[in-house]
C-alpha cells in the first residue's frame, strides 16, 4: 500500500473510532448492542478495514467486547463491572497522585490550578445547572483530574487513567442525572487540589478514592463497602 492509501487509512480509522466512541459513551450505541461491520460501516460511511481497526483499539480501551469470530459488541453495563472500574481507578490514580506530590514543580501546581480555575468559572457561568454530556464541561472535568496526576512521570498510569475515566464516564452519562449540588462538587475539586499542591500524601489519596468511589454510590446507590477502595 503506497504511503498516501496507508495515510488516507489512518485517518478514516481516527474517524471511526471517534465516532463509535462518542456514540458509546452517549449511550446511542446502547450496552449490549451488536456491533455487525456491514450495518456499522454504512452508518459511519467507512470501509469495513478501517472500523475493525477502530473498533479493536475500543476493545483495547474497554468500550467494547470481541465475540470469537462473529464480530463486535457494545461493552455491557453491570454494578460489578462498575465497581471493578473504581477499584482499578482508585489504585492506579493513588499512586499516580502520591508520585505527582513527589516530583511535581510549579508548572505542575500551576495546571492544577489553571485547570481548577477553568472547570470552576464553566460551573458559575451556567446557575441553571451542569452535567455530564456537555462536551465543554466534560473536557474541563477530565483535564482537572489529569491535571492532578500528570507530573507522576508514567505514560502508562496517565493512558490507564484516560481509559478507566472513559469507562466510568459512560455509567455518569448513562446513568446519572446530573450533578445535585454546584458548590459541593466545587468544594471537593477544590480539596483535591489543594490537597496534592500542599503535598497531603494521606489526605489527598484518601479523599481522591473517596471522590471515585462516589461514582459507584450514585450509579448504583445502596450499600457498597465491599465493592469501594
Amino acid at each position: 500500500m503506497s504511503k498516501p492509501a496507508l495515510a488516507a487509512a489512518d485517518t478514516l480509522s481516527e474517524r471511526a473510532f471517534a465516532q463509535v466512541e462518542a456514540d458509546i459513551v452517549s449511550g446511542a450505541l446502547a450496552p449490549g448492542a451488536r456491533l455487525g461491520i456491514a450495518d456499522m460501516a454504512e452508518r459511519y460511511e467507512v470501509g469495513a478495514t478501517p472500523l475493525r481497526e477502530a473498533l479493536s483499539r475500543l476493545v483495547a480501551r474497554g468500550l467494547v467486547d470481541a465475540i470469537g469470530q462473529r464480530g463486535f459488541r457494545v461493552k455491557g453495563i453491570s454494578r460489578e463491572d462498575l465497581a471493578d472500574i473504581v477499584r482499578l481507578r482508585s489504585l492506579i490514580e493513588g499512586e499516580a497522585l502520591r508520585l505527582s506530590m513527589e516530583k511535581g514543580g510549579g508548572d505542575w501546581e500551576a495546571r492544577i490550578v489553571a485547570s481548577l480555575h477553568q472547570l470552576r468559572h464553566y460551573v458559575r457561568s451556567h446557575p441553571r445547572g451542569f452535567a455530564e454530556g456537555e462536551p465543554e464541561f466534560d473536557g474541563l472535568h477530565k483535564s482537572f483530574h489529569t491535571a492532578l496526576l500528570d507530573a507522576c512521570g508514567s505514560p502508562r498510569m496517565l493512558a490507564a487513567h484516560s481509559d478507566l475515566y472513559d469507562q466510568a464516564y459512560r455509567y455518569r452519562r448513562l446513568m446519572m442525572a446530573g450533578f445535585a449540588d454546584r458548590e459541593a462538587f466545587l468544594a471537593e475539586h477544590d480539596r483535591l487540589a489543594e490537597f496534592a499542591i500542599g503535598r497531603a500524601h494521606v489526605e489527598g489519596r484518601a479523599l481522591l478514592a473517596r471522590h471515585i468511589a462516589s461514582t459507584l454510590r450514585h450509579v448504583y446507590p445502596g450499600p457498597s463497602e465491599s465493592a469501594e477502595p
